[in-house]
């Protein structure tokens, strides 16, 4: 076991469990991106940093174990510095047309502008890289001008359905998730299970069949389990209901 001090409270913990993990299990709430409890740690969108003391550097919480004698503070005035500035640089090459997009009302990246005050950014001087909307395939809608490169949806094509259909090319400002050399989706090994538009946490990955009856997610008045009849392996799905008709369906990760 491990003593270390969160926001000026003791908390004791087992040995190996992250800081961010020690956070959430003690309502101590850190905003994320690129974490997902159901994939490895990625640790590249830096919006979980905390301040420690006697650590010159903020560290990740997402990737960082819990160790005897820390003092964490995750919402000092550096760190919330810290937080608007990396919201501003993913603001600078992000679409913002929250009030038309799929996700409003179900963004990370609109939720967390606006607890942090953020509604532009001082880093756009070079202009947003533009890239056309791909909806070629009958089931997503792929719009990278929202995507702000977490990653999650290629580990869990990975991970989850191992598909390995999607990648990353280029770098930097240019990053951009894709298909080997470029190839459309529906000509990858993508078998469009979903996973890569439920993990999404902004508008850059939308299911088309949603979008077509209505189905915007903070709309859904509730969700039904069922299973995928398409083969033999029976995934668990859940069926998005508003005003009594299913308006969209979306995957399920069973625990």
């Amino acid at each position: 076991m491990v003593i270390l001090t969160i926001n000026g409270r003791q908390i004791q913990v087992s040995k190996g469990t992250t800081i961010l993990q020690v956070c959430r299990m003690n309502g101590i709430e850190i905003p994320t991106f690129c974490y997902d409890e159901d994939l490895k740690l990625e640790g590249s969108c830096r919006m979980c940093v905390v301040e420690c003391k006697g650590r010159p550097l903020f560290l990740a919480a997402c990737v960082t174990p819990a160790d005897n004698g820390m003092e964490i503070e995750t919402e000092s005035p550096a760190i919330i510095e810290a937080r608007k500035t990396i919201l501003e640089l993913l603001v600078a090459r992000h679409k913002m047309e929250c009030h038309v997009c799929e996700k409003n009302g179900d963004c990370r990246l609109q939720d967390y502008c606006y607890q942090y005050g953020v509604s532009e950014s001082k880093y756009i001087d070079g202009g947003r890289p533009h890239y056309p909307i791909e909806d070629a395939n009958p089931f997503i809608e792929r719009d990278y001008d929202k995507c702000i490169m977490c990653k999650r949806c290629v580990r869990a094509c990975e991970e989850i359905t191992g598909a390995l259909a999607i990648g990353v090319k280029n770098r930097g400002n240019h990053a951009q998730i894709c298909t080997a050399f470029d190839g459309k989706l529906e000509d990858s090994p993508c078998v469009f299970c979903g996973q890569c538009v439920m993990v999404c946490p902004v508008g850059a990955l939308t299911s088309k069949v949603s979008a077509a009856f209505g189905g915007r997610p903070s709309g859904v008045e509730k969700k039904v389990l069922t299973t995928c009849t398409y083969c033999g392996t029976g995934c668990t799905l859940e069926l998005n209901v508003k005003s009594n008709k299913v308006v969209g369906v979306t995957s399920k990760r069973d625990k």
